[in-house]
């Protein structure tokens, strides 16, 4: 389902077993810049923010993060948040090659949740939302659950609030296209260790 006048926003979060320089977490640090790399090769890829200090693309805001890390109290949060063109390219994205390796591999890295990993919402083309609004919809989704405003792979809306079908063969199509565009990428990343 592309929309010309919406793009999709997804934000992730999650908080790591230990610092983000210890050794246990050392797995997804040697992933996260090949992650981002496949992203930007991936069929409807609009933009990610990046992280003030970090090279790369500059900071949608201030970094914030939902009321889930001071319940936590313990390790480091990670988060990213980016536009794609539609449900379809993000989760043929998700799903396949680089991410998919590390979604497989996050148990070792991540404490178990109890909030949902991640949220997905539209905004209008060309506005880009900051890190406070993906918290605060991540939030909302733990709260209420799936809606309009915040919603999932399971129960997508689209930008009218309406519920909304995936096209499932078109995930298959992007998939293949990724795992071809992401070639070396991958090849790198079923090597690095866990």
């Amino acid at each position: 389902m592309t929309t010309a006048d919406h793009h999709l926003a997804i934000y992730n979060f999650g908080i790591h077993v230990d610092l983000a320089e210890s050794a246990a977490v050392r797995g997804f640090a040697l992933r996260e810049p090949m992650n981002f790399a496949a992203a930007e090769r991936a069929p409807g890829f609009v933009a990610r923010s990046g992280y003030k200090g970090v090279p790369g693309p500059r900071s949608w805001g201030p970094l914030l993060f939902p009321r889930f890390l001071t319940e936590q109290s313990s390790g480091a949060a990670v988060s990213s948040l980016s536009l794609w063109h539609d449900l379809e390219s993000l989760m043929a994205f998700t799903y396949t090659g680089v991410h998919a390796d590390a979604i497989k591999h996050a148990r070792h890295w991540n404490v178990v949740q109890k909030w949902p990993p991640m949220v997905l919402f539209w905004v209008p083309a060309g506005r880009r939302p900051d890190w406070q609004e993906g918290a605060k919809r991540l939030e909302m989704l733990f709260d209420n659950g799936s809606g309009p405003q915040c919603f999932t792979f399971k129960e997508p809306y689209d930008p009218n609030g309406r519920p909304a079908e995936i096209d499932r063969a078109l995930v298959k199509q992007l998939a293949a296209e990724n795992l071809a565009a992401q070639g070396a990428l991958l090849d790198a990343v079923l090597k690095l260790p866990v």
